[in-house]
């Protein structure tokens, strides 16, 4: 779902958008609800399938947004190398009172429970454009 959100979020910026988990089923797709709240938004997910985070995943990419405090530190622990580009996707945005919380894992919770992780989603998708933004301003200067 952040894959998705992020991209369409983030299509005028021209960038890059992938996911991986660190424990993924490989080869997965998204879940039905998933899908379905994407599409509701008028957003695809053509060609998603899911994988499992690695060291060339991370050596390509400039940022990496993790959705859990504890998905961050076992990045960080497993790829210490890498610890400046991640970060927590709540780390940019307020949501009930609080920054930096973990966006909460919908499986087993029914569609409200997507509908939810959507909501904490977009509001943490505009804060970490604007960082983005920033960033590619920075390194533009």
């Amino acid at each position: 779902m952040a894959e998705g959100l992020l991209r369409a979020k983030g299509q005028s910026d021209s960038l890059a958008v992938s996911s991986a988990g660190i424990a993924a089923y490989e080869g997965g797709g998204a879940s039905a609800e998933t899908l379905e709240i994407l599409q509701e938004r008028g957003i695809g997910l053509e060609g998603f399938v899911s994988r499992m985070v690695d060291e060339q995943i991370l050596a390509e990419s400039s940022h990496v947004f993790c959705m859990t405090k504890y998905h961050l530190e076992s990045l960080e622990d497993r790829y210490p190398r890498e610890k400046g580009k991640l970060h927590l996707v709540c780390d940019f945005a307020e949501i009930d009172g609080v920054v930096g919380r973990d966006v909460p894992d919908p499986i087993g919770g029914g569609f409200r429970a997507y509908e939810e992780v959507a909501s904490v989603l977009d509001r943490a998708m505009e804060g970490i454009l604007g960082f983005l933004r920033s960033e590619r301003a920075r390194s533009e200067e």
